[in-house]
């Protein structure tokens, strides 16, 4: 068999096997998720960790020229050698593909974490509306407790570097009770791509080569230390978004300081009043006027944030994740953000906020 040849077919071996993988998940979560994933995400984030600025953004940055330079110097021999530039990038292609679920993207397999924590799937309209205003509650007074008046924003004291570092704090709290959200070997960064982002209309993600957490600079901080939570789950090797959400609201509220408890509860809160909007409309204006006119300050906040940069590049983008999550066994797409509104309610039926 000619060499050329090899890579194309091992990609199409690799997508075979992704669809037997899902039947499998005890398997990866007992020897990918926890076992070699460790191994391998300890090493990156300790050999890249302590790097001020982010090594897989300048990769992308060189990878991206190099095709580009790539494409122009082929540009006249695709129409004669059509076939050997197809198998050139198929093979590129394979290396990529294998090194992405090799690295990070087989923990889309595991064990789902409501089966891990033993947390139920369902729950009513009457468990939602308890635990909102169960949320709006606690929301209402951290933010007196920080601003000193209901009517005032938050404003966040603490810079993004001091944030990734206090992050682990709220890791720590977290893992005393829950073994396997122990993280360890800090490598967060803010994204080189923070502007590119913000058009796209992320707050972050996570590069599963390098296992560096990035996050967009530019939003409001407020809403950074519950992001950056995020991406913390990811490098944990959580792949799930609900389930990062949710970690992530964790690892915030269980924080000792007040402003990235805030960052947790508040984000909470926005998302169960969205689900309470497009429920009830009627529950949802009685429900927001017995929330802080300064935790609305907050959202607005977010809110002209984002609408700046609202451009059909964010649709493509939104509508390119929300297929590629699909892909990837998140069956709700970019949907799967809420969905961790189903594991709060359900975790803190019998819990104290």
């Amino acid at each position: 068999m000619k060499r050329k040849y090899i890579l194309p077919l091992l990609l199409l071996l690799q997508i075979i096997i992704l669809k037997i993988i899902p039947f499998f998940p005890e398997f990866i979560e007992k020897y990918y998720s926890n076992g070699l994933y460790l191994r391998i995400a300890s090493f990156s984030r300790i050999v890249l960790g302590w790097i001020p600025f982010s090594i897989g953004d300048c990769i992308y940055s060189i990878l991206i020229v190099l095709f580009l330079r790539w494409l122009w110097t082929e540009r006249k021999s695709w129409k004669l050698l059509w076939k050997d530039n197809l198998l050139t990038c198929l093979s590129y292609l394979s290396i990529f593909y294998f090194l992405f679920h090799f690295l990070w993207a087989f923990n889309y397999y595991r064990e789902p974490l409501f089966e891990k924590m033993k947390i139920k799937k369902d729950y009513s309209d009457a468990d939602l509306i308890a635990f909102t205003q169960k949320l709006i509650t606690k929301t209402n007074s951290i933010q007196s407790q920080i601003a000193k008046n209901d009517s005032l924003k938050v404003v966040f004291p603490y810079s993004q570097e001091q944030v990734f570092k206090m992050n682990l704090n709220g890791y720590a709290n977290l893992a005393a009770e829950h073994p396997y959200f122990t993280y360890s070997h800090l490598s967060v960064k803010k994204s080189l791509f923070s502007l590119p982002l913000s058009y796209m209309g992320f707050g972050g993600y996570l590069n599963p080569f390098t296992n560096e957490a990035q996050v967009n600079g530019l939003g409001p901080m407020y809403s950074f230390p519950m992001t950056t939570n995020h991406e913390m789950a990811h490098q944990m090797g959580y792949a799930s978004e609900n389930e990062c959400n949710f970690i992530g609201f964790l690892a915030s509220v269980k924080n000792n300081n007040l402003y990235i408890q805030y960052s947790g509860y508040s984000l909470a809160l926005r998302y169960c009043l969205r689900l309470l909007q497009v429920k009830d409309e009627k529950l949802f204006n009685q429900i927001i006027k017995t929330v802080h006119p300064g935790i609305l300050k907050n959202y607005k906040e977010s809110q002209d944030f984002w609408k700046q940069y609202e451009t059909f590049i964010e649709n493509g983008f939104h509508i390119f994740y929300d297929n590629f999550l699909k892909m990837n066994q998140q069956k709700d797409g970019m949907e799967s953000y809420s969905k961790f509104v189903d594991l709060m309610v359900n975790y803190y039926k019998e819990k104290e906020l």
